[in-house]
């Protein structure tokens, strides 16, 4: 089932992206997963590799929730304990430097269901 949900997740981003001709949009910025950055106007926000993986997830499944577990098994494949604060701090810092350069309440948290985009 994560499978299939990962498979549809891909096609859909492609489709998105050759449908748009181009990054995929979100509030008026668009995603460069090349150069792991957002761009919104004039600016060039960099994202860590975790802020930009976070980000894709929830643009592939945009306005859908996706659970705090669908993520953290995304981020970290490993049999690795990684500590569910993690997560929480790399969607903090993730905002923070959106909120930083205009885009605020870009990433929307459903309590006790997940995070999703709107």
């Amino acid at each position: 089932m994560v499978l299939n949900a990962k498979i549809q997740a891909v096609l859909r981003r492609i489709y998105e992206i050759s449908k748009a001709g181009g990054l995929p949009e979100f509030h008026g910025a668009r995603l460069n997963s090349g150069d792991a950055s957002v761009i919104y106007g004039e600016r060039h926000i960099e994202l860590t590799k975790n802020e930009l993986r976070i980000l894709q997830i929830l643009l592939d499944n945009k306005g859908r929730i996706v659970s705090r577990d669908d993520l953290m098994n995304a981020l970290w494949q490993s049999d690795l304990y990684v500590e569910e604060n993690t997560l929480t701090v790399n969607v903090a810092r993730l905002r923070k430097k959106l909120g930083e350069n205009g885009l605020t309440d870009v990433i929307v948290t459903k309590p006790g269901s997940g995070y999703m985009i709107v």
